[in-house]
């Protein structure tokens, strides 16, 4: 048995505990909760500061970080993928060694999970021997050409059986984006998808992805000029884009939405009137780093929603830290609790990728994995400004 304590504990599902003490068993199983006089004779290990449950970090493309710092900051969405296509072909090697590097780095920080976006097998093995637990979204686009559909298929499907799924990670095929995918592919993974599973898409991350949804117009059809598509196999739908995926994609399944930087409240009942299984990631870093924009938070709170967090890649973030995006939201905009944005980056984001029968929340029975916060702590009062995240039970 090991005992951890802190000058307070946040189970994310129930008040937090000063003074409070955690038991874990040898696989690292919680088997008791409570104040520190309960276990006045245990050896216990002490953190200043907080401890709250395992990390989830439900968006990520982790097979991108060889490219971090290849991408500067401020380029808007469209010139950024521009950048990321152009940028691909690098050594093998260099490419497993980076994805291993920050598999290990985020564990350390105190990542348990991660939705771990997929165009190629290169994370595999990483996945396969990791402690971290993974969901590999297997990301389709055919550039919205009807004519690509087919090959896009069959290409990612090779990607798709190189990925193990098992106990502890899961898999599935997801679209990238409304502006990249036909409703042909469209509708290929809706019918491969099935209940229970977690769709993720990329979602109204630029002002020009509503404009080219509504009308087939804006800076999108540069985009697909500069790779060399002049027809674009889009009808216009007249309405936002978040209206486009929701027609096609099977409201069973658990569907996340990513980004949603231009999101309004409209667009989100829209959503949540469509499927009572949706989520929503946000990633502040890589929406500051790309457009110097964050969603309005606001707009999520007011309807309930179940908001997650992620990093994005490291082409368009500084780290793949979940912490760092707490502190980045508790920044900017410091109106949602902090209590708030421990239930996005814990339980939410478990729910949100199925992981949290043992992820989440520290509760008996369950293996969450702990994070110990080092900070001056007050009776609730503390800030989280120069903080960093460890993981405290490896």
């Amino acid at each position: 048995m090991r005992y951890f304590s802190a000058d307070c504990l946040y189970p994310v599902v129930g008040k937090p505990i000063e003074n409070g003490v955690v038991a874990l068993n040898d696989d690292g199983i919680i088997t008791a909760i409570g104040k520190k006089e309960e276990f006045s004779q245990q050896n216990i290990h002490h953190t200043k500061g907080i401890i709250i449950p395992g990390l989830i970090n439900t968006h990520c493309h982790l097979e991108l970080s060889h490219l971090k710092g290849k991408v500067g900051t401020g380029t808007g969405l469209i010139d950024f993928l521009k950048k990321v296509v152009s940028l691909r072909e690098t050594d093998p090697s260099i490419i497993a060694q980076r994805i291993r590097e920050e598999d290990t780095l985020m564990l350390k920080e105190g990542i348990v999970a991660v939705g771990d976006i997929s165009n190629t097998s290169d994370t595999a093995l990483t996945k396969k021997e990791s402690p971290i637990r993974y969901y590999t979204f297997v990301e389709m686009f055919d550039f919205m050409q009807s004519s690509m559909t087919q090959g896009t298929i069959e290409k990612y499907e090779q990607v798709f059986e190189a990925h193990e799924s098992n106990e502890k990670n899961s898999k599935s095929k997801v679209p990238h984006a409304p502006y990249t995918v036909t409703e042909g592919l469209m509708n290929y993974i809706a019918k491969a998808s099935s209940h229970g599973e977690t769709i993720s898409i990329h979602n109204q991350e630029t002002p020009p992805e509503n404009n080219f949804l509504k009308n087939k117009e804006g800076s999108f059809k540069g985009f697909f000029e500069h790779f060399g598509f002049s027809n674009i196999d889009l009808k216009p739908i007249g309405k936002n884009a978040i209206h486009y995926p929701i027609k096609y994609l099977n409201s069973e399944c658990k569907t996340l939405f990513v980004h949603n930087t231009e999101s309004k409240p409209e667009d989100i009942q829209a959503a949540l009137s469509w499927s009572s299984n949706v989520f929503w990631a946000t990633c502040p870093n890589a929406n500051l780093y790309i457009e110097n924009q964050l969603p309005n938070y606001q707009f999520f709170l007011d309807q309930g929603c179940k908001m997650t967090i992620g990093t994005d890649s490291l082409t368009s973030n500084w780290q793949l830290s979940i912490w760092e995006e707490i502190k980045t939201i508790h920044k900017y905009q410091s109106h949602v609790p902090l209590e708030t944005l421990f239930e996005w980056a814990c339980i939410n984001g478990a729910k949100a990728l199925s992981f949290d029968e043992e992820l989440g929340s520290l509760e008996i029975g369950k293996k969450p994995g702990l994070v110990g916060i080092e900070l001056d702590y007050n009776k609730g009062n503390f800030s989280i400004k120069d903080s960093q995240s460890k993981r405290l039970d490896l």
